[in-house]
């Protein structure tokens, strides 16, 4: 059995391994396709296939990293799903319409997350400050939705305060990932459905793709050996 796979302390079956590329030059696309995204800075008024390709580009780089290399096979393999629905959420999100439908994609990947991050350590004391946030946001926020988005918006604020739930249970680079995923959903959602904000789109891609990297740096990273 793989040891990183199942997040227990190990070591390899041999003292001499071949070198892997390390993390940063794997990951090297990912800034590269940032920098052009925010060079670029396509309108949001034109959407269009190039806008998405554009946009989603980062986020397909960070799989692709998965693909090259990464520990646990398992933990990688749902970190790729997550990602990947992420980027069908990213091209949905171009065009108004299909907000929903981007809605939906990226509930999936948040609930791939989920099964990825795990129920150990539990840390059921981290439930209370979550709710005392994400409660409060969700319930002003719902004011300013139709009748018929509401249920959307109540199970994927569930869903999203369960991944940070759990993301900040395991620690390391996900705690920031999921913490900034957090703050740039809750970005998105006041700018698009109560009220306008200053320099959202910028605030939303740079927290969304900083989350999206910190999350997938987690596989690179050796895990931390489990004290009784």
């Amino acid at each position: 059995m793989d040891a990183w796979e199942e997040g227990l302390p190990g070591r390899p079956c041999f003292s001499a391994q071949p070198k892997q590329p390390r993390p940063c030059w794997r990951l090297s696309p990912f800034l590269l396709t940032c920098a052009a995204y925010f060079l670029l800075w396509i309108p949001q008024d034109r959407p269009s296939w190039v806008s998405a390709l554009v946009k989603c580009l980062p986020v397909l780089c960070l799989a692709a990293a998965l693909h090259v290399g990464g520990r646990g096979r398992r933990y990688c393999a749902l970190l790729q799903g997550a990602l990947l629905c992420s980027a069908v959420g990213d091209a949905c999100l171009i065009w108004p319409d299909a907000f929903l439908h981007g809605m939906a994609a990226f509930a999936v990947a948040h609930l791939l997350y989920l099964w990825a991050f795990g129920l150990s350590p539990l840390r059921p004391g981290l439930l209370l400050p979550i709710a005392l946030v994400s409660m409060p946001y969700s319930g002003i926020l719902l004011l300013h939705l139709p009748t018929s988005m509401a249920p959307a918006l109540a199970a994927y604020s569930l869903v999203l305060a369960s991944v940070l739930w759990r993301g900040l249970a395991r620690g390391g680079s996900v705690r920031w990932g999921v913490l900034l995923f957090t703050f740039s959903d809750m970005v998105l959602a006041w700018d698009t459905f109560a009220q306008p904000l200053p320099h959202a789109r910028l605030v939303v891609m740079t927290t969304y793709y900083a989350a999206q990297f910190l999350i997938t740096l987690s596989a690179f990273q050796s895990p931390r050996l489990k004290t009784n």
